[in-house]
């Protein structure tokens, strides 16, 4: 499927989402939308592994007609002594298993046919993904789908209609393109920024754009230790902390693989539990195996993740890279014991009013030795006094701050303020911190403002080669930034401004004395003709 059929695809799903949701927010009717793409992933991923498994034996479509049977519900019927050990064979290949009752094929004949049992039949067929199909546990992951919810109507069968009438316009927008997994990845993905885009401040809860992530992910996959030579081969582990829908991750993995790299084990944490859903779909229905990745639901502000929490420092869990667009200036309530966490131990606890160098600490913590982190935050970190001052004089000092990248205005769906993005490594080799003042470079849009392939691959560029450029990218060394008091608001050291073009006094004094001259021999050569025609001169 080309770009193009892709894009569309996600557009005539959002066209149909954007019709069918009536009085129900946005918000609400995103979860049913993406629940319903993700089950038809699921159904295709299994039925194109059921009929390589199956060979010969995967019963002929065209030969079974149209009584709402599908191939695979033909071959449980026909095969029930061999159920088990295809069921087997199946999670040992694809990792799960899909009754044939439950798979989108049957969903969407129940719709077409207004069938009374389609409400059941789904909350059964959810029900079974979560606590049955894979060998992880996924309990909970459609639990922000409330199919007994009176916006899909009053009675059951106003709310059994209402999904039928979903169902059946997604199965058939579906129908006018030829998908594949890739492709309805895409088209989730896709779904995910348009939701974002309607859910304004919200939208910062689970959504980065794409652009931004494309950076991050750029940083982090190169070397950390000499970033000129290129991509990593292989990343062990990355981390995203606040993990929001799981894009950013996402988008190292597939950086990583285009590279001809590969990428052990994803880890995110998210605290907002229908994000925390939509993440763990979006592994899934993007290719990774429940082995492959783990998301946890909790926050990472109180470290509520066991799995992190480990007592023995030989044994605290590192990764290769970390990256993270928390919430900014988040208001968070630090114990009164908050400054004997390791985590904060020694740099410092961010105050109750800004959360942002907290989120920071956090991840630094779980950063290995030779790894790299980069993360979204405010301007104001750079600058702000008191206990962010503080933290920031220790980390420049500890040497761990490698770049400091500043972004234009009005890029998220959720703020229009300027952004910038912190480099940081723990054993970083160059004496210097790289300043680049991107802020300038961006394409308006209606809504927000884009950053084009041609602006990111500067940004990048200029970061894996520690080039300086007037006006845009500096490298400074510790000492003048010391004696800016640790202040690292990037117009101090990059300055886009045009200097005024020196004014040459001299030169400048005989132009004047020259047109003098010429002002004087006008005025000779009029009052000539004056004199001749008896006419007043000119004094």
């Amino acid at each position: 499927m080309t770009e193009q059929d892709q894009k569309q695809l996600g557009k005539t799903l959002w066209n149909i989402a954007d019709q069918l949701r009536g009085a129900m927010n946005a918000d609400d009717f995103r979860d049913y939308m993406l629940s319903f793409l993700f089950l038809r992933y699921l159904s295709d991923n299994y039925e194109q592994a059921a009929k390589k498994e199956l060979g010969l034996d995967y019963p002929d479509p065209d030969a079974i007609g149209n009584g709402g049977k599908t191939p695979l519900l033909v071959w449980y019927t026909d095969n029930a002594a061999d159920v088990a050990e295809f069921e087997k064979q199946m999670r040992r290949k694809v990792h799960y298993v899909i009754k044939p009752e439950y798979l989108w094929g049957s969903i969407a004949y129940l719709a077409r046919t207004q069938s009374g049992k389609l409400l059941l039949t789904l909350q059964n067929g959810f029900k079974y993904i979560e606590e049955e199909s894979f060998q992880s546990n996924f309990q909970g992951l459609f639990s922000e789908i409330n199919l007994a919810s009176e916006k899909l109507g009053r009675k059951y069968e106003d709310r059994n209609a209402k999904l039928c009438s979903i169902i059946s316009e997604l199965a058939r927008g579906m129908s006018l393109f030829s998908t594949d997994t890739d492709t309805l990845g895409d088209a989730y993905e896709y779904l995910i920024g348009q939701f974002a885009a309607g859910s304004g401040k919200k939208a910062g809860e689970f959504y980065t754009p794409q652009q931004i992530s494309n950076i991050l992910s750029a940083i982090v996959t190169l070397d950390s230790q000499a970033p000129e030579t290129g991509p990593r081969k292989k990343l062990e582990s990355v981390f995203d902390f606040a993990c929001g829908s799981g894009s950013l991750l996402l988008n190292v993995r597939h950086r990583m693989q285009d590279a001809g790299g590969t990428i052990g084990r994803i880890y995110g944490q998210e605290y907002n539990v229908t994000t925390y859903n939509l993440a763990r779909m979006n592994m899934l229905l993007h290719g990774v195996k429940d082995t492959e990745f783990e998301i946890y639901h909790g926050d990472t502000l109180t470290n509520a993740w066991d799995f992190l929490r480990e007592t023995n420092p030989a044994r605290k869990p590192q990764f290769d890279a970390v990256v993270a667009n928390p919430p900014f200036s988040y208001r968070w309530e630090p114990t009164d014991t908050i400054s004997e966490d390791m985590r904060f131990k020694n740099h410092g606890v961010a105050p109750k009013s800004a959360a942002d160098f907290a989120f920071l600490l956090h991840g630094l913590h779980y950063l290995k030795d030779d790894g790299v982190m980069a993360i979204i935050l405010p301007h104001g970190v750079l600058f702000r006094g008191g206990a962010e001052e503080r933290i920031r004089r220790k980390l420049l000092t500890d040497g761990h701050i490698d770049t400091v990248i500043g972004l234009p205005a009005n890029l998220f769906y959720s703020t229009g303020i300027p952004v910038c993005i912190l480099v940081l490594k723990k054993c970083k080799k160059p004496d210097d911190v790289l300043f680049i003042n991107a802020a300038e470079h961006f394409e308006k849009g209606k809504r927000q403002n884009q950053l084009r392939p041609d602006h990111i691959a500067r940004i990048v560029d200029t970061y894996q080669h520690r080039k300086e450029d007037e006006r845009y990218a500096r490298r400074v060394g510790m000492d003048e930034i010391e004696k800016n008091d640790f202040n690292l608001n990037i117009s101090r050291y990059v300055s886009t401004a045009v200097a005024e073009e020196e004014v040459d006094l001299a030169a400048v004094h005989q132009q004047l004395v020259a047109i003098e001259q010429d002002i004087a021999k006008a005025k000779e050569k009029h009052n000539t003709f004056l004199k001749e025609l008896g006419l007043p001169l000119l004094p």
